[in-house]
This record gives structure tokens, sequence and C-alpha cells, in this order.
């Protein structure tokens, strides 16, 4: 189940999110942070197994599309097509938004889905 972040989350989707590389910098985590928790465009979830916070999917919502900027799941959960399900269900959340990626996501977003996607 794909849940919307939490304050009260904050340790569990920091580490998540420290599993992308250009977040394992403490100060690049923060920023990262304070962005999904200050700016209401930019959007936060955690999948949720069972009790267990095991994903994450991080997006830039805009009136007609929206971006993926951040995927993680944790390592012992990987090769289930976890991320996948996640890109699936935040597709849903969008409605008919259009699907980006950065250069960071593009080739795992690529990889799930056969649509063309724009990088931003």
């Amino acid at each position: 189940m794909l849940v919307r972040y939490k304050k009260s989350c904050q340790k569990i989707a920091m580490g998540l999110l420290s599993f992308m590389p250009n977040e394992r910098n403490v100060k690049n985590l923060c920023q990262t942070m304070s962005r999904y928790t200050e700016d209401p465009d930019w959007q936060l979830y955690l999948l949720k197994n069972e009790e267990d916070y095991i994903g994450l999917v991080g997006v830039e919502v805009a009136d007609t599309y929206f971006t993926v900027h951040h995927i993680s799941v944790l390592p012992s959960f990987r090769g289930e097509g976890l991320g996948h399900k996640m890109i699936e269900k935040i597709q849903l959340l969008m409605q008919d938004r259009e699907i980006r990626a950065t250069a960071e996501t593009k080739d795992f977003i690529e990889h799930c889905s056969k649509k063309k996607y724009v990088l931003n």
C-alpha cells in the first residue's frame, strides 16, 4: 500500500532516500527532506508492507505532468517488482498527468513501462 509521507516517518523516509546516489550526503538528504515537507508540489509516498515501510517514491506535481525524483526499495526487498508497483500506483494517483523522469530516475522508469517519458 502506498501512503503519503508523515513527519512521524521522517527517519524511515531519510533511510530509504539515502539509497539514492545523490542523497548519500547528509546535507543533500536534509535539503531534499525539507523540500518534501515544505513545498506542496513535492510529494513523498512510502510503500507499506504489513507494518513495515519498505519503499519510497518522491514526485514533483505540476498541472499536466509529474516528475519522479526519487524511487527506492530496501535492499532485502529488491528484485520483487516493488519499484514497478510503486510506479503503477503513483500513476494511478496522479490520474491523467504525464509521467516524467530526472536523469537519475529515467532508466528505471523506462524499464518499468513501455511508455515514452520526458526527461525533466
